[in-house]
């Protein structure tokens, strides 16, 4: 059976969802990335629910510069799926890369986060 790269992804993924789990005090803040969008969610796992969300499918982040490069588009995602956050009294979060490298458009999520105020 051949791995795709998808395979390989959701087997790394998989191994970190392990031992990576948000909490009420520290929920977990997920990272998904397409070819064309990202989206950020913030999650408690203990009761399954989601927090916070955001994507660069919404409305307002597309049109303040038209399209944009991706990485921008990722730093706005960032900002304000902690803003949404820290709207509702969520200061820290353990991130969640999703088997993404730290690279890209998933360190320019988490570095708008943090300098939006989260806490990781």
């Amino acid at each position: 059976m051949k791995f795709t790269g998808r395979d390989a992804r959701l087997r790394r993924h998989s191994r970190v969802r392990r031992r990576v789990s948000g909490t009420g005090q520290l929920p977990r803040l997920c990272v998904f990335r397409s070819l064309s969008h990202i989206y950020a969610q913030v999650i408690d796992d203990t009761v399954g629910r989601t927090l916070a969300t955001a994507s660069s499918l919404e409305a307002g982040l597309r049109s303040q510069d038209g399209q944009g490069k991706k990485v921008d588009m990722a730093r706005r995602v960032g900002a304000l799926v902690a803003q949404r956050a820290r709207e509702l009294g969520v200061k820290q979060v353990v991130f969640d890369r999703g088997g993404y490298q730290y690279h890209g458009r998933v360190r320019a999520l988490a570095e708008a986060a943090r300098e939006s105020g989260l806490e990781f």
